[in-house]
């Protein structure tokens, strides 16, 4: 069966946040994806933002 339209899109989107997240990860000096994600964990709300550039 094909996907529709909506599912497409979904999964275009996913795909792009995942490699806008690895990326950014990356441009931060982080070398290990999965250690970066546990260091950045540890505070949800405040580091993934301060990757970025936001308060």
């Amino acid at each position: 069966m094909a996907a529709s339209f909506a599912e497409r899109s979904r999964r275009r989107s996913s795909g792009a946040l995942r490699n806008f997240a690895i990326s950014t990860i990356h441009r931060a000096g982080h070398r290990s994806i999965a250690a970066a994600l546990r260091h950045l964990s540890y505070q949800t709300r405040i580091r993934p933002l301060d990757l970025i550039g936001l308060p």
